[in-house]
């Protein structure tokens, strides 16, 4: 009797955590169905070189992860959203519609490396800048008290990642819209500041200056 009575209890017992288990089991999510918070907020960014058959109202880009997409530019030309124009070769980094058949802001990666430089904002003795390379690096041009780290495109707006050098060695990252993007000139902006540089030029010393016409010289018949 007494073995009778103790397997209907370890049957019992068994049977309640069984129960139990499945009460708290968590059902499991075969694939995102694309509505999650992640894929919402996810950078909509296209990037790739422009193609040699690009025209001034269609850009045809040849993207990074293979593909050839075409975009019509008629909106973002209207709207002055193409910044640093359309050379066959260039890096672009294009956002598109939701479809992708049309480009909302296209902004030339190729055309934004390079030394920008403006007036000391203190006392306008000499010139201050950013260094803008390829793989992402950045740096100061003539500024001490200031390090630039890294910079990148996202969601259209130019990030640059900055660390004053107060001795804390902390990062601070900022956000800025790209207001003009030419062949020398680069002015963006966030909410507290706007900076405008222009591209800075190389200064040739007399002596280059002397070699580089007696080089031009051996070339005259």
């Amino acid at each position: 009797m007494l073995m009778k009575k103790l397997s209907i209890f370890l049957v019992v017992l068994v049977a309640v955590l069984m129960l139990g288990s499945c009460g708290n089991k968590t059902p499991n999510v075969p694939f995102d169905n694309g509505d999650s918070a992640d894929y919402a907020n996810a950078d909509p960014t296209i990037y790739g070189i422009s193609d040699m058959s690009s025209t001034p109202t269609m850009l045809r880009l040849l993207t990074d992860t293979g593909d050839t997409l075409s975009f019509d530019l008629t909106t973002a030309r209207q709207e002055g959203k193409i910044l640093g124009g359309l050379q066959a070769g260039d890096r672009l980094a294009v956002i598109p519609t939701p479809d992708k058949t049309a480009a909302l802001l296209v902004v030339n990666q190729t055309a934004l490396l390079g030394d920008w430089v403006m007036p000391n904002p203190l006392d306008g003795s000499d010139e201050v800048g950013i260094r803008i390379k390829e793989g992402g690096i950045a740096e100061s041009i003539d500024q001490p008290n200031l390090s630039y780290r890294t910079w990148r495109l996202t969601r259209g707006q130019l990030e640059i990642v900055q660390v004053q050098e107060d001795g804390s060695g902390e990062e601070e990252t900022y956000l800025y819209d790209i207001v003009l993007l030419g062949a020398d000139s680069l002015v963006y902006q966030n909410a507290d500041d706007t900076f405008e540089y222009t591209r800075q030029k190389l200064h040739k010393s007399p002596e280059d200056l002397i070699q580089l016409e007696e080089s031009s010289m051996e070339f005259k018949f």
